[in-house]
């Protein structure tokens, strides 16, 4: 498969990462943060950083992100 979702993470600017996930760092990170990033890097010109569908596919269904919380 593609990369990890913390080998994804640590490829992104760490400033927008830690202002995403201020105060939710206890959390398991949620897919509305990671779309933050995620528009950050297409506002930049930097959608190579962006993840395929199928890491996000696999991200989800494995457990390393949550789609939402109860």
């Amino acid at each position: 498969m593609g990369r990890s979702f913390q080998e994804w993470l640590k490829q992104q600017d760490q400033a927008v990462v830690a202002k995403t996930r201020a105060g939710d760092e206890g959390n398991k990170p949620l897919l509305n943060q990671l779309n933050w990033i995620w528009v950050n890097n297409l506002m930049k010109q930097r959608a190579d950083l962006n993840p395929s569908s199928a890491e996000l596919l696999d991200w989800v269904t494995s457990g390393q992100i949550d789609a939402m919380r109860k």
